[in-house]
């Protein structure tokens, strides 16, 4: 099993070899009924849960597949993990989780 760290170290082992970049990302479209739900919701504020719900499911769908990538590496772990999200078209945009995959001594 591959774990994921934000941090450029992981306490308690010493990397012996950095082994390439992991990527890993997804392309969500917007839901029509969503949409509208998310629409009402933005005349009175506050938070839209239609949408965080879907960013959440991508993020957790992009780090899945960077995991993957890094699997397919012979890693033992991915640090520096960052997340980039980019509008794609308009009403889709994509989450890429990526990170450097290594091995542990």
């Amino acid at each position: 099993m591959v774990n994921w760290y934000t941090t450029e170290t992981v306490a308690g082992k010493e990397i012996k070899e950095h082994i390439g970049v992991a990527t890993g990302s997804t392309i969500r479209a917007r839901n029509i009924g969503r949409d509208i739900v998310a629409g009402l919701r933005t005349i009175v504020g506050g938070e839209v849960p239609e949408y965080t719900e879907m960013m959440a499911h991508s993020r957790n769908q992009a780090v899945e597949r960077m995991l993957q990538k890094a699997v397919d590496l012979d890693a033992d772990a991915v640090v520096c993990v960052r997340f980039s999200t980019a509008m794609i078209m308009q009403g889709t945009a994509e989450v890429m989780a990526f990170g450097t995959a290594v091995k542990f001594k």
